[in-house]
C-alpha cells in the first residue's frame, strides 16, 4: 500500500509537473495478478486495483491498516472495468460484468477477487472509506443504476453520469461512487467547474486508446493546473481544489467520493471569470 499525504493548496503554487504527478496521479494501480493500492489522507480513502489471473486475490492490507481485516472498520465500492469477473464475499458469490458494481460493507471479514476467464481477466477498481455502521452487501448492474443526463454536443459535453452508491441507490455510510460515460465527439467531464470543501474525490479515467489522453484540471480556481492522465490512470482530488478534464477523444471516468456529507449535489459552482 502507497501512502498520499495531504497537501497545502498555497504549497501546490510551487509544485513542478514532477511533483504534482507524484503527489495527485495514481499511474499504476493494474498490473495482472496482483493488487495495488494507494492510502491518501484525503479522508483517508484508498483507491486500489485488483487483476487476477490464475489465482484469487484476497483484499488485505493488516501492515498499513493495522486491524485484523480490511473492512474492520472500513466499507468499500468495487467497479469491474474488464472481463467478466467474480467477487466472493465471506463465501457469497457476487459475478460482475463490465461496468457493475458491487459495495460490501463493514464487517465483512474475507472478500477475494477471481476472474471467469483468466485469459481474459476482470479489472477491478475499488475505492475505501472509513465506516461507522453496518450496511448490507449489494450488487448493481448499470442498467439498474440511476442515470443522469448532462451536457450538450454543442458544448462538448454530453454525457450520461450513473450513481451507484449514493443516498437514493445502494447506501452506505459516507461512500458515493458512480460512473460517467461520455458520448462520442464529446471530450469535457464538466464546465464551469465546482468545489465541493466537505468531500475529497477520485477520479479513474478508462476506455482510452493507448495514445490518448485527458488533461485533468485541478487547484484553487485561482491557481489551476493540469495532470496529464493515461488509460487506467487514476487523480486524487483534495476537497479545495477544481476537478474537470478535457480528452483527446471521449472517455470513461468512475468518480467516488467521501468526507463531511452525504449530498450528491452539494457543490460550490466556480465562476468562469474566477478560473485563472
Amino acid at each position: 500500500m502507497e501512502i498520499r499525504h495531504t497537501t497545502n493548496p498555497t504549497d501546490m503554487r510551487q509544485y513542478t509537473t514532477e511533483r504534482l504527478r507524484s503527489e495527485f496521479l495514481i499511474e499504476s494501480l493494474f498490473v495482472a495478478g496482483e493488487i495495488n493500492m494507494v492510502y491518501s489522507h484525503y479522508d483517508r480513502v484508498v483507491s486500489g486495483g485488483a487483476i487476477p489471473t490464475s489465482s484469487p486475490l484476497l483484499l488485505e492490507d493488516k501492515e498499513t491498516l493495522k486491524t485484523d481485516y480490511f473492512l474492520e472498520r472500513r466499507e468499500v465500492g468495487i467497479i469491474n472495468i474488464g472481463a467478466n469477473g467474480r467477487v466472493m464475499v465471506d463465501g457469497e458469490e457476487y459475478t460482475l460484468a463490465k461496468r457493475d458494481c458491487l459495495y460490501v460493507g463493514l464487517g465483512n471479514k474475507e472478500v477475494t477477487f477471481h476472474s471467469v476467464d483468466p485469459s481474459e481477466p476482470a479489472k477491478f477498481y475499488f475505492v475505501s472509506s472509513l465506516a461507522h455502521k453496518n450496511y448490507p452487501t449489494k450488487k448493481i448492474p448499470i442498467e439498474d443504476a440511476t442515470p443522469i443526463k448532462l451536457g450538450s454536443d454543442s458544448q462538448s459535453n454530453k454525457r450520461t453520469i450513473y450513481q451507484y452508491i449514493h443516498n437514493d441507490g445502494i447506501q452506505s455510510c459516507q461512500l458515493m461512487l458512480g460512473m460517467t460515460l461520455l458520448e462520442p465527439n464529446n471530450m469535457w467531464n464538466t464546465m464551469p467547474a465546482h468545489l465541493h470543501d466537505r468531500r475529497m474525490e477520485v477520479y479513474l479515467y478508462f476506455d482510452l486508446d493507448q495514445d490518448a489522453r485527458v488533461f485533468h484540471f485541478m487547484g484553487e480556481p485561482s491557481e489551476t493546473r493540469h495532470l496529464v492522465v493515461k488509460n487506467e490512470q487514476a487523480v486524487l482530488s483534495p476537497p479545495w481544489s477544481i476537478h474537470s478534464g478535457v480528452g483527446t477523444n471521449n472517455y470513461t471516468f468512475i468518480w467516488a467520493m467521501a468526507g463531511e456529507n452525504y449530498t450528491f449535489t452539494d457543490q460550490d459552482p466556480v465562476n468562469m471569470n474566477d478560473l485563472k
